[in-house]
């Protein structure tokens, strides 16, 4: 079971994670919140008026970031695809409304994948087996492709062949551990989606 996930009988999943994983899938997750930002239920202003908060109104332009624009994608092709005024005044508009929320969800997603190590015991050889829920599963789901979409932006992955390409990158490319982590990340992801199919 080492380095992916298996189902449970009693549904959602398990991996064996060693010392160096749990590092680094705590590191990364981390990594995402901190570029992703702040939000309200951090500030406790969401618990004061949930009613308000709905009404809050989000970012209308999308994020210079390559990799928060890809988080946060624009919702009809984007300024530079569509030369239409009124698809432009929509998508601003989809934006303002929708990426608050958008934004808290990941957050939540990068949280759970964090707390859910954070309270592995590990073991004699410092591994740990890690068991998740169906809601913890989906939770990760989201948090592990959060994470692949963001070292993918910065590697300019376009497409999966692009991933056999960096692959063969010599070892000393200052790229290739990204590159690890990345595929990595894709055989987690791609492990605990079978789980929750079988």
């Amino acid at each position: 079971m080492a380095g992916h996930f298996e189902p449970l009988p009693e549904g959602g999943a398990a991996a064996d994670l060693d010392e160096v994983e749990i590092s680094i899938l705590r590191s990364l997750a981390v990594q995402l919140m901190e570029l992703i930002g702040p939000g309200d239920e951090e500030t406790g202003d969401e618990a004061e008026d949930p009613l308000a908060a709905l009404f809050n109104d989000g970012p209308s332009e999308p994020p210079a970031d390559p990799v928060l624009a890809r988080l946060f994608p624009d919702a009809y092709g984007g300024p530079d695809l569509v030369p239409d005024d009124d698809v432009r005044a929509a998508s601003a508009e989809f934006r303002r409304y929708t990426e608050n929320d958008l934004r808290a969800r990941k957050r939540q997603d990068a949280l759970a994948l964090v707390r859910a190590l954070d309270a592995l015991s590990p073991g004699i050889d410092q591994g740990a087996v890690l068991r998740l829920t169906p809601d913890e599963c989906r939770q990760w789901l989201g948090a592990l492709n959060d994470l692949r979409l963001a070292i993918g932006t910065r590697l300019e992955v376009t497409d999966e062949e692009d991933g056999g390409e960096l692959l063969r990158l010599p070892d000393t490319d200052p790229r290739k551990p990204m590159v690890m982590a990345y595929l990595w990340l894709g055989g987690l992801q791609e492990t605990l989606v079978e789980s929750l199919m079988g």
